[in-house]
């Protein structure tokens, strides 16, 4: 699976239960996608 964060989009690239874990375990840490790209952001 890979993920690929831009300044405005996020790309999730994997099989379908993959990107459903993967969000499920994001939407424990981020309220909506917006924070999650800024957190990533301010990470770089």
């Amino acid at each position: 699976m890979k993920i690929y964060v831009f300044p405005n989009r996020i790309v999730m690239a994997g099989k379908a239960w993959e990107i459903r874990n993967k969000l499920r375990e994001y939407s424990k840490a981020y309220k909506t996608v917006a924070e999650w790209m800024e957190a990533a952001s301010a990470s770089k």
